[in-house]
């Protein structure tokens, strides 16, 4: 499973963040200084064709760029909200089960004593050590069961 970083680290999330910003910044510039404009030489009576016709279009120019950068802010704001509810949980690491503890029968642990001390007479078998039957592969695994060097086949 891949982790993705939190939200406040992802590049995507920033650019619409500041792209947001400077929507909304520039929309309202353009807007508010186009009909601060256009009412001044209205009301003045010195308004020409160029500043009531190509003034409207700038207006809705910047009017288009404030809505966009408001629709970016909710846009981030609803990202920010599911990334904290679509958060993924860390498995723990410990067992879903817990390991069954035995307790030691003293019984059990006195028979075996006994039978130790009556083999500490007798001679103790030597181990062979585990070798394997078919020649190795060159990432060092056979894939065979390791065999007793007794053992024959």
């Amino acid at each position: 499973m891949t982790i993705r970083p939190r939200l406040s680290r992802s590049i995507p999330f920033w650019i619409l963040l500041v792209g947001s910003a400077l929507a909304t910044a520039l929309g309202a510039w353009f807007t508010f200084d186009t009909l601060g404009t256009m009412s001044t030489t209205l009301l003045d009576g010195t308004a020409t064709g160029v500043d009531v016709y190509v003034g409207q279009v700038w207006a809705v120019f910047g009017a288009i760029l404030l809505a966009s950068g408001l629709i970016g802010f909710a846009l981030a704001l609803t990202l920010g909200a599911a990334s904290t509810l679509l958060r993924p949980t860390v498995a723990a690491l410990t067992d879903a089960e817990p390991e069954a503890v035995s307790v030691p029968d003293q019984r059990a642990e006195t028979s075996a004593l006994e039978t130790s001390d009556a083999r500490d007479d007798e001679p103790a078998e030597q181990e062979q050590p585990l070798t394997h039957d078919e020649p190795a592969i060159q990432d060092g695994t056979t894939g065979a069961t390791p065999t007793r060097e007794t053992d024959t086949r």
